[in-house]
């Protein structure tokens, strides 16, 4: 959001670190996601973030095409805004959750928490894994990464 990267970058790392490379909008997604956190108010009040700022970071969320504000009216109330994920910003589940293991695992604390993902309809508690094509699960030490073209038949 700060877009010292640029939306050009080839990278496809720098250009998402472009859109979500801030904690704060990293924070606002998952309160979106762990707690269904939809409004102004809600976010303000969970994560203690100035307004002008989170002003600022929900603009950007909806801008990028993370979040869609539709506006509502409780009876009796002035029409408000509130901010849903679409379907770009739910899929930040992943990285939300590579981030949470991440810091249960190398930055534990006695009084942390961490969101726990769990199938919707059996409640299952799911984990990340690297998988491979043929379905076996690989250690992530196991993993090699090398720079590939977003689109192969370009290349």
């Amino acid at each position: 959001m700060g877009k010292a990267l640029g939306k050009d970058a080839t990278c496809s790392i720098a250009r998402s670190l472009d859109v979500v490379g801030d904690s704060w909008t990293l924070l606002i997604v998952r309160e979106a996601l762990v707690t269904g956190a939809t409004r102004f108010q809600d976010f303000r009040d969970s994560l203690g973030i100035a307004s002008n700022i989170l002003t600022g970071r929900l603009a950007a969320l909806v801008d990028e095409g993370l979040m869609e504000r539709r506006t509502y009216q409780e009876s009796g109330s002035r029409p408000r805004d509130e901010y849903v994920l679409t379907e770009a910003g739910l899929s930040l589940s992943t990285v939300i959750a590579a981030l949470s293991d991440w810091g249960r695992t190398y930055r534990p604390r006695p009084d942390g928490t961490s969101p726990q993902f769990s199938d919707a309809e059996s409640g299952e508690p799911a984990r990340l894994a690297f998988v491979t094509g043929n379905g076996e699960f690989a250690s992530p030490a196991a993993m090699v990464a090398r720079r590939r073209p977003d689109y192969p038949e370009a290349a």
